[in-house]
């Protein structure tokens, strides 16, 4: 008996066990390779995804617990505040290495989709949850206070 999921607005039966990571199924069965594996315990924020708007990890989320709910990974980003972050995420040249980034993306439209003019600390407090080995963090704050002025 298949899953039924809807991923970036598409409907998909997947035959997998209802325990198995929501993030193995995006990349192993969807091959949406874009959500990371970081952690595997939901301390990185690598595997960021929105499950009805809201930033999930999808490492630790069987897809068992999101039938019928609508999943977002970084392929389907297509909001204008999505568009806005991708683009000062360019602009502002964030990206180093670059693993983390689509997590990085991801919780920073949560965030802005909840909260259009955050506080340094509002962003702080958000993001709190997404490591960046490289340390950008600097430049993702940046990035995000510049994608709020976009969308103003």
């Amino acid at each position: 008996m298949g899953i039924e999921l809807t991923i970036n607005g598409e409907k998909h039966s997947l035959d997998v066990p209802e325990d198995m990571p929501l993030l193995w199924a995006i990349r192993d069965h969807l091959h949406l390779t874009g959500t990371k594996f970081g952690c595997g315990m939901a301390q990185c924020g690598a595997c960021t995804v929105h499950l009805d708007g809201n930033a999930i990890r999808s490492c630790v989320t069987p897809v068992g617990t999101v039938k019928g709910q609508n999943i977002t990974t970084i392929e389907g980003l297509q909001s204008q505040v999505a568009k806005a972050v991708q683009t000062s995420w360019d602009e502002g040249a964030v990206v180093q290495c670059g693993y983390c980034q689509s997590g990085q993306i991801m919780s920073a439209v949560a965030l802005l989709e909840n909260n259009a003019n955050p506080s340094d600390k509002d962003i702080d407090d958000f993001m709190a949850g997404n490591i960046c080995r490289c340390s950008t963090y600097v430049r993702i704050r940046a990035a995000i206070k510049d994608a709020a002025a976009k969308i103003a």
